[in-house]
């Protein structure tokens, strides 16, 4: 059934709504970062800056340890969405070939759990992690990363799994395969685009996970980059507003590029795990 011509502008006119809700906020956040200050208390703000300056980014280095910052997070996450990958693609495996009850239970599980606010679970994760001796430490930080991870990473890749064929495991295991080696040689290397977007997942929710890290990192020296954009904010609540919008803009850089990069396989995995074969 053709769309009709109405049909068709209305969509594309709520598509271009959308894409302006969503681009707005980054922005303005450019827009601020390179504005000097006599611009950023103008009653009448611009789009662009008239007079653009890098003096906001030179403060904001120079006021808070944003590089020591940054690789805080960047370690932080980067081991959390390779932890996370690990442990959910056997689990993703089991789920989604095994059809018992106790597989059905975990995926249900995992749909709940989602739910969970973060209150709720930062006084259990905070007793565990003291009776380790990991609080106000990076591995520790880790750790919560990987389990508040695990959840939609074990559900989305339990739908990779599913869209592989079942035919090249049984005939994987005719050539005498076992589960293990049918795992890591045949569905592995085709839940790759799956693989990619998870870890995409588990990295950008880390690097921008902000609750936990204030809670459980006291040492300045610790802290991950979103906490550290916190202390452009005066004990008043008035906001040093261009250094913090310069720092915010480096700060969501990574994420942008990441995704830059592999956009086209995650959209590459998503179109093959929606066809059949």
């Amino acid at each position: 059934m053709r769309t009709s011509t109405p049909a068709r502008a209305g969509q594309y006119i709520a598509l271009l709504a959308y894409l302006v809700f969503l681009a707005f906020p980054f922005l303005w956040l450019v827009s601020t970062a390179f504005k000097p200050p006599r611009e950023l208390g103008s009653l009448h703000p611009t789009w662009i800056p008239k007079d653009p300056t890098l003096a906001n980014i030179r403060q904001a280095f120079d006021e808070q340890p944003l590089l020591h910052a940054a690789l805080n997070s960047l370690l932080a996450a980067l081991a959390a969405a390779v932890v996370a990958v690990l442990i959910a693609t056997p689990m993703a495996y089991v789920v989604a070939r095994r059809r018992t009850r106790l597989a059905k239970a975990v995926t249900g599980w995992v749909v709940v759990s989602q739910a969970f606010p973060f209150v709720l679970l930062i006084i259990p994760l905070f007793l565990v992690l003291k009776s380790l001796r990991l609080i106000n430490s990076v591995p520790g930080l880790v750790l919560v990363y990987v389990v508040w991870a695990l959840p939609f990473a074990l559900w989305m890749l339990a739908g990779y799994v599913r869209a592989v064929p079942p035919e090249l495991e049984e005939a994987a295991a005719v050539d005498g395969a076992g589960r293990v080696r049918t795992l890591v040689s045949v569905t592995a290397p085709l839940l790759a685009p799956g693989i990619v977007a998870t870890g995409l997942f588990a990295f950008i929710t880390a690097w921008n996970e902000f609750f936990f890290a204030l809670v459980l990192l006291k040492t300045p020296e610790k802290q991950t980059l979103p906490v550290v954009l916190t202390h452009f904010i005066g004990a008043e609540g008035v906001a040093d507003l261009g250094p913090l919008a310069a720092a915010a803009f480096l700060a969501t850089l990574p994420s942008l590029v990441v995704f830059a990069l592999i956009q086209r396989r995650i959209t590459g995995g998503m179109l093959t795990g929606a066809v059949k074969s």
